[in-house]
């Protein structure tokens, strides 16, 4: 793909434009979030979501929208959209978009007879500020332009009511006003590069309908607050440059502060610049700390996913200095070998086998594509070889077993990735020997095993001597059916479940398989006959009687769904992985075009990025977190496999 661009016909037609959302997204994962015309569709929607260290520490919503009208010969023109109770939208400024671009900037442009506005927005890199600028291109005349702030000033799990709590007052900016709803909460400053009339008149509207959340099943209807509107003449060629943030602005700077966040800026031409620019958004830093953010808008961090996000995600950038703040800001959280699954601090949950075992194939990653392999050694040996001495030893819900396999359950949680619980009771609890956690298991004890022959450390070779020898054959005979021709996808005492999940694939797909090469081959094939699709893999084959086809509708009908059938994408790196080990250059051809699939759905969705989940059943309708991080990350190590396999057949 060279060119994210949307018609008129496009954005006038709402069953479209409304399921394409954008995000901007800054380091301090502060970020903007709407659907294409502008119009609110979720809770988690709004121009300025910041994060609120008095309060929580976590995103709230403080501007939902920012409402322009255009004044000209006593007629109005209102370019705003919002959808109110019983489905009733007004305005329609919609059916005034000409066009919008994902180029050097995102840009939307209005037109109204002669008259022709251009809309351009970014959330600033290194601040908690929305940049606008609004260009008259075309007019017959001078126009006056009016502005109307929504505020919400709330979490953005939550819903603002209308109340006589709220300050509804403001205080006096350079060239703007400061709004502050609730005590606690940073100041909302709206200023403007040039001098404009600010009339107060504060006014709660009501039953503004998030269709979205009321697709999910949760509270739908929301008040907002305008606190008045602002007013400013612009004339043909001239430019207004808006600025919405939590600390106050230099307004004759603001020209000059967009041009110098525009400069940094690169524009979109390939699949690849598009993943980058979407790439960027997950990390978040705060001093020395690096998170990566699961995926927005709702998403923090999880510990899982920071693991197998961050080489695709680096690989993405051309960056790896994010690499190691990210994996040092994880370890302040480590404990007895463990990593928190989510949250941090006081608030860690360790209810995740595999996020230590996801925690060596990062670094496996990392050493590998940058050849550091006595830097990982150096810095994390210690700590690679307490959670093998934990896991093996044994712990609350997880142990190595005298076949070297890895147990793990808990009653009531499920602790493998496919972690989905309704009233307390796990959906796929998979207790037991669980294929992927012993395939991760034998990789992360065959990489340390490779690190420590290469630093010549003779006395952690030996410890593990044994289980190199032994576990290959121990998890064939745990996992392989012969007559079925595939892997067990768990084991509990004597029962197999031989149902066709995607979990099967990390055993072919690993750098240290326990298979053999024949056995990695029709694994590859069972996966692709019946999970593969254009999106990623399923989590359930199509002919199981689980199988749920569509991820929608309430929580537990979503979570039902969740890995019994929907459509993951991060799971195509691994996959691909599998393919190319398996079919070598032959395969690249084949890995290339379902790569490309992935550059033909940038438009849908969230524009510029990957979702977290699709359906099972074409026409893979999008679903869940509206960008991923993982999603993402594997998506361009799927590119840097297929490039790298390239420049070895040239070679």
């Amino acid at each position: 793909m060279e060119r994210i661009f949307f018609t008129k016909n496009d954005l006038s037609n709402l069953e479209y434009s409304l399921n394409r959302e954008v995000l901007r997204a800054n380091i301090s994962n502060a970020y903007s979030c709407t659907t294409l015309p502008f119009c609110n569709t979720r809770k988690y929607h709004g121009l300025l979501i910041v994060p609120q260290n008095k309060i929580d520490n976590q995103n709230h919503v403080l501007l939902s929208s920012l409402d322009e009208t255009i004044n000209q010969n006593n007629e109005s023109f209102r370019l705003g959209i919002h959808r109110y109770n019983n489905g009733v939208y007004s305005p329609k400024g919609h059916k005034y978009l000409e066009s919008y671009e994902l180029g050097l900037l995102p840009t939307h442009t209005y037109r109204i007879g002669s008259i022709v506005l251009i809309k351009q927005m970014f959330f600033q890199e290194k601040q908690d500020r929305l940049l606008i600028k609004y260009t008259l291109q075309e007019a017959l005349e001078e126009i006056e332009l009016e502005l109307q702030p929504f505020l919400a000033f709330r979490q953005i799990h939550r819903l603002s009511k209308a109340n006589d709590v709220a300050d509804t007052s403001y205080k006096q900016a350079q060239q703007g006003t400061a709004f502050k709803m609730y005590e606690n909460y940073t100041p909302l400053y709206i200023q403007f590069s040039k001098k404009t009339k600010y009339e107060h008149q504060p006014y709660w509207y009501y039953n503004f309908e998030y269709i979205k959340e009321k697709e999910r099943g949760y509270e739908y209807q929301e008040d907002l607050l305008v606190p008045g509107k602002f007013s400013v003449t612009l004339r043909k060629g001239e430019s207004l440059f808006v600025s919405c943030g939590v600390e106050e602005a230099n307004p004759f700077l603001l020209s000059q502060d967009f041009a110098k966040e525009t400069r940094w800026r690169f524009p979109i031409k390939s699949t690849e610049d598009i993943l980058q620019r979407a790439a960027r958004m997950f990390f978040a830093r705060k001093g020395t700390k690096v998170n990566i953010a699961a995926g927005f808008p709702w998403f923090g961090r999880w510990g899982r996913d920071t693991f197998i996000s961050l080489p695709g995600l680096c690989i993405a950038l051309d960056d790896w200095r994010m690499f190691r703040l990210t994996i040092d800001t994880m370890l302040e959280d480590f404990k007895d070998g463990f990593f928190p699954n989510i949250g941090e601090g006081q608030q860690s949950a360790y209810n995740s086998v595999d996020a230590p075992l996801w925690f060596f194939w990062c670094l496996q990653q990392y050493a590998y594509i940058n050849d550091a392999r006595k830097e990982v050694w150096q810095l994390y040996s210690s700590v690679m070889r307490n959670i093998l001495e934990n896991f093996s030893e044994g712990t609350s819900n997880v142990r190595m077993d005298s076949n070297y396999l890895l147990w793990q359950g808990e009653e009531g949680k499920s602790l493998t990735w496919m972690d989905a619980v309704i009233d307390g009771v796990p959906v796929t609890q998979r207790k037991g020997y669980a294929v992927e956690i012993n395939a991760l298991w034998y990789n992360a004890v065959m990489f340390y095993r490779e690190l420590a022959k290469l630093h010549c450390e003779d006395g952690e070779v030996a410890k593990w001597e044994e289980f190199t020898e032994s576990f290959p054959a121990n998890f064939k005979e745990t996992f392989w059916s012969k007559e079925i021709g595939y892997l067990a996808d768990y084991v509990d005492g004597a029962y197999k479940d031989f149902s066709v999940r995607c979990n099967i694939i990390f055993a072919a797909g690993l750098e240290y398989s326990p298979i053999s090469p024949k056995i990695r081959q029709l694994i590859v094939e069972k996966v692709k006959q019946e999970l593969l699709t254009p999106r990623g893999l399923r989590t359930l084959s199509p002919t199981h009687p689980d199988y749920h086809e569509t991820y929608f509708g309430n929580q537990a009908e979503r979570d039902r769904a969740y890995h019994n059938g929907t459509v993951w994408p991060w799971l195509i790196g691994v996959f691909s992985e599998a393919f190319l080990r398996v079919y070598g250059k032959e395969a690249i051809s084949y890995i290339e075009q379902i790569y490309n699939e992935f550059g033909n759905i940038l438009c849908d969705y969230c524009v510029g990025s990957i979702a977290e989940v699709y359906d099972g059943n074409p026409p893979y309708k999008a679903g869940g977190s509206i960008s991923q991080a993982w999603s993402v990350a594997e998506v361009c190590r799927m590119k840097y496999m297929i490039d790298k396999c390239k420049q070895t057949q040239e070679s």
